[in-house]
């Protein structure tokens, strides 16, 4: 949510950015003999009180940045079954997606933590948990051991493609989004800290009502 605060700030301050330097430039430039013209003053009253409305049309709108939700790509699951991500956030819960692979240890750190917390995340708040891999085909043998090694018990995708990945344009993994029951990415987070796992249960507190 930060994200999207953030992005409408530096938007609302290029655009006024932006209008202010055009008001002077066409005021100056191309019309600089009737600069101090009564008629000219008048038209910059009205210009300033147009460029007033925009700033608060701005403000007040520039927070409802429209939602974003996952792009319509198909991954595929363990089995190699295709799997559509729109379709599969679709189940009226909370989901959380964490991108991982076998060899990304903060990856398996981060999912060690949160598999100890899921079964109440799960029952609680109704809070799905699915683990992506961008593992390519030739390490993909090892996901399956690696998954009954550590006793996961959430799902687990592939995106060996990387296009999933891609379409959500990030580099680094782990890379953590929740979507909520009606399908908007309500958060992202690239990284992970040891407790980062408490900070995500707040928010599903939160999206769940408690």
């Amino acid at each position: 949510m930060s994200v999207l605060i953030n992005n409408s700030l530096n938007g609302l301050v290029t655009i006024l950015h932006v209008a202010s330097k055009i008001d002077i430039w066409y005021w100056k430039t191309i019309v600089p003999s009737w600069f101090s013209s009564p008629i000219i003053t008048t038209k910059r009253i009205i210009v300033k009180n147009i460029l007033s409305i925009l700033f608060i049309c701005t403000l007040i709108f520039g927070f409802t940045n429209p939602t974003k939700r996952l792009p319509n790509i198909t991954i595929a699951d363990l089995q190699g079954k295709p799997v559509n991500i729109q379709e599969y956030v679709a189940n009226g819960k909370t989901t959380i997606i964490s991108f991982w692979a076998t060899w990304c240890a903060p990856c398996k750190r981060e999912l060690d933590a949160i598999a100890e917390l899921y079964p109440t995340w799960e029952a609680d708040y109704n809070t799905k948990l699915v683990a992506i891999t961008i593992d390519n085909s030739r390490a993909l043998t090892q996901v399956k051991p690696l998954i009954e090694e550590k006793g996961w018990e959430f799902d687990v995708l592939v995106d060996g493609k990387q296009e999933l990945q891609q379409a959500l344009n990030f580099q680094t993994i782990p890379q953590t989004f929740v979507v909520d029951k009606d399908g908007n990415i309500v958060y992202e987070h690239s990284g992970y800290t040891p407790g980062d796992e408490y900070e995500l249960e707040k928010l599903i507190q939160k999206l769940a009502g408690k």
